[in-house]
């Protein structure tokens, strides 16, 4: 990925009402969100700044690297559900038309195969 130099809008214009949600998220992660925030907030890993629970227009993401636009989603059980999978993709669809990339991993992947998911990051950084 080409690194992003521009730190402009990294919020794409979030309102005041979704940093405040982002902030209430930040206080619950889930285990698999834990996991995986004290690999990606190592930046000699990454040699990026990943922020969680990130802003981006109406919408929060799980982590977020503005440098090479990516972002990161943790999907648990619920988004299996047809009503959750066709919201999340739409949501993607509109982060994706702002320039971003999201790689999605479940809640199980992190916790069972940490180096696996690490590993897909680091390739989509390089890439």
């Amino acid at each position: 990925m080409k690194p992003i130099e521009d730190k402009k809008d990294m919020f794409y214009e979030a309102d005041r009402l979704t940093f405040d949600k982002a902030t209430e998220l930040r206080k619950n992660l889930t285990l698999a969100e834990l996991i995986l925030w004290k690999n990606l907030k190592n930046r000699t890993l990454f040699k990026a700044k990943f922020r969680r629970q990130h802003p981006i227009n109406i919408f929060i993401v799980d982590f977020y690297c503005h440098k090479f636009k990516l972002a990161i989603e943790l999907d648990g059980e619920i988004h299996q559900n047809n009503k959750v999978h066709k919201y999340d993709s739409e949501r993607q669809k509109f982060i994706e038309n702002l320039g971003i990339k999201i790689l999605r991993f479940s809640n199980e992947q992190v916790i069972l195969n940490l180096n696996k998911v690490i590993e897909k990051i680091q390739i989509e950084i390089k890439n």
